[in-house]
């Protein structure tokens, strides 16, 4: 869990800003030392605005519970292959329902191998696939990441996640029933996913961004929206969603977590918020448990 300095407020739309490629670093150091206390308190700004994935980490990727692989899924309409972390409880009896892991825009980091682990120890078959590895994977650094994002292909990018939920519908360690969950970009992958795999029983995303209205009427999913209450970007959209939503009617829930920032569930960073975390995650466990199970 993270724990550190305490941010002040005007740092939280700066650096949301800056996590999604609106202001580069120079550009969040130089506007930063305005109520930092100069250069020198931008950086140690900067430096607890980002993650520790070692405190962080609930799940050990040895942990004896699990199985744990690297799989690839075909990708013809995106970049030919989709890669990516599998992981599965080690006693399972049977086949299990697979739930698709889908990151924020910084890759297949440690915190969603992570989360991938947490899932699979729910009971369930997790993969978390990896939109940066047609660029050599998730490089191991954030800011390494947060620029390779910005080479993706963002077509073919979507096609690959689309491409691994449909993979794990057929894979010979599920039982053909699917759930998603995103956060951040992968919130917005949920939302697509949903619209584009008419088998999908249930799309969990966390903060992400609403499809075209137009696609609104292929979901079939049951839908579970987590928003941030401070997250003015992604909440901006949510009142046309939930019209489309309704319109099509489609079965929704969705929850508003009052004081929290974009990413409140990344428990990696200062956005953290434990209390509407948890209260986030059990829902998402019982909403996967009533569809999958």
């Amino acid at each position: 869990m993270c724990m550190k300095q305490p941010i002040p407020p005007q740092a939280w739309p700066l650096f949301d800003r800056y996590v999604h490629g609106d202001l580069s670093r120079r550009g969040f150091l130089e506007q930063a030392a305005a109520f930092a206390g100069g250069p020198a308190g931008a950086a140690a700004l900067l430096a607890a605005l980002s993650p520790d994935f070692a405190a962080a980490q609930q799940v050990k990727p040895d942990d004896p519970r699990l199985l744990t692989r690297r799989q690839a899924f075909e990708s013809p309409q995106g970049n030919g292959q989709v890669q990516g972390y599998l992981a599965k409880p080690v006693d399972a009896a049977g086949k299990l329902p697979a739930v698709l892991v889908v990151h924020e825009n910084r890759g297949l980091n440690p915190h969603i191998e992570d989360i991938t682990r947490r899932v699979a120890l729910a009971g369930y078959v997790a993969y978390a696939p990896d939109a940066l590895a047609p660029l050599g994977g998730y490089p191991g650094d954030e800011d390494k990441a947060r620029e390779l994002f910005g080479k993706l292909d963002p077509a073919k990018a979507r096609a690959d996640i689309v491409a691994a939920a449909r993979g794990l519908l057929a894979a010979p360690d599920g039982n053909g029933k699917l759930g998603v969950v995103g956060f951040c970009w992968g919130g917005t992958l949920a939302n697509h996913v949903a619209t584009q795999v008419p088998q999908l029983a249930v799309a969990v995303p966390f903060y992400g961004g609403a499809p075209a209205a137009e696609d609104v009427p292929r979901i079939k999913a049951r839908l579970l929206l987590h928003h941030a209450g401070n997250d003015e970007r992604v909440n901006a959209s949510w009142p046309g969603y939930e019209a489309a939503l309704k319109a099509a009617g489609v079965r929704y829930e969705q929850f508003t977590y009052a004081g929290t920032q974009h990413g409140f569930n990344n428990d990696t960073t200062p956005r953290y918020d434990p209390v509407s975390a948890q209260l986030a995650w059990d829902r998402t466990l019982a909403v996967f448990k009533a569809t999958l199970t």
